[in-house]
C-alpha cells in the first residue's frame, strides 16, 4: 500500500470566492503526484504570485477515509480521490483576505466524482518566497515531461501507422495482381475449353459427313441402288406383258 506506481495528474480547478460564487481571474493548474512512497503530493498555482500545497500521508488519508464514510478497499479510496480531483466540477475555494485571488488567506481543494457522491475537501497551505517558486519549476518540468512523453508516443504511433499503411498499400498491391493473374487464367481456361468444344463439335460433323458419303456405303447398299435403278428393255417388258398361262394338259392335247 503505497504510491510507488501513482502517475502525476495534471488539471485545471474552477475557482470560486467562499459565499461569492465564481471569481474571475488566473486560470489555476493543480499537479497532483507521489512526494514518495507513503506521502501524496497536491501543487495548485496561478505560475504568478499564488501557489498552495498539501502533502497528506497514508494514516492521513486513512483518516480522511474514514470521516467522509467510504468503504471498500484503499486502492479503491485512492481511485475515488483522485477521480473526483479530476472531475469537471472540482474547484479552488479561496476564504478571506482581499477581495481578489492575490492575498486570499486560506484555500481548499473540494471536488467529487459526481453530484450525490462523497466530497473530498482538502485543506491547502500558502507557499511563498522560495518554495512557491519551486513548486512552480518543478510542475513546469512536469508538465514538459508529461507532454514530451506524449509527443513521443505520439510520434511512435504515427510512424508505425506509416508503416502499417505501407504495408496495406503493398498487401493490396499484391492481392490486386493475384486477382488480375487468376482473371487472365480464367480466361485463358475458359477460351480453351471453348476451342476443344468446337474442335470436338467439328470432328463429330466431319465423322458424320464421311459415314454418310457415297464412299462409306456398303456393297450391299450399292447393289440394292443398281438393282432400283436398272431399267427393263422394252422388247422384254411387252413379252412378259403378252404371255398367257395355260395348263400343261392343254398344251399335250394339242
Amino acid at each position: 500500500m503505497g504510491f510507488e506506481e501513482l502517475e502525476p495528474i495534471f488539471g485545471e480547478l474552477n475557482v470560486e470566492r467562499a459565499g461569492e460564487g465564481s471569481v474571475p481571474s488566473r486560470r489555476f493548474l493543480y499537479h497532483v503526484h507521489a512526494a514518495d512512497p507513503s506521502h501524496l503530493r497536491i501543487i495548485v498555482t496561478d505560475f504568478h504570485s499564488n501557489a498552495w500545497e498539501a502533502v497528506r500521508s497514508i494514516v492521513q488519508l486513512e483518516d480522511m477515509r474514514d470521516n467522509i464514510g467510504i468503504g471498500g478497499s484503499w486502492l479503491e479510496f485512492i481511485d475515488y480521490v483522485l477521480a473526483s480531483i479530476k472531475s469537471q466540477d472540482a474547484k479552488l475555494i479561496l476564504e478571506g483576505g482581499l477581495d481578489t485571488v492575490s492575498g486570499a488567506a486560506n484555500a481548499k481543494l473540494v471536488a467529487q466524482k459526481s453530484k450525490g457522491m462523497p466530497v473530498i475537501s482538502i485543506s491547502l497551505t500558502e507557499l511563498v518566497g522560495s518554495a512557491a517558486s519551486a513548486a512552480i519549476t518543478n510542475l513546469s518540468l512536469e508538465l514538459f515531461k508529461a507532454f514530451k512523453s506524449i509527443h513521443d508516443l505520439y510520434r511512435e504511433e504515427k510512424e508505425l501507422s506509416n508503416q502499417l499503411t505501407k504495408a496495406l498499400a503493398a498487401e493490396k498491391e499484391r492481392n490486386e495482381n493475384i486477382q488480375s493473374q487468376l482473371e487472365q487464367y480464367s480466361k485463358g481456361k475458359k477460351l480453351q475449353k471453348i476451342s476443344s468444344s468446337d474442335k470436338a463439335d467439328a470432328s463429330a460433323l466431319l465423322n458424320n459427313g464421311l459415314e454418310n458419303s457415297p464412299e462409306k456405303q456398303t456393297p450391299r447398299d450399292t447393289a440394292l441402288t443398281k438393282v432400283a435403278n436398272r431399267v427393263v428393255p422394252v422388247y422384254r417388258r411387252a413379252r412378259v406383258r403378252g404371255v398367257t398361262l395355260q395348263d400343261t394338259e392343254d398344251i399335250e392335247d394339242e
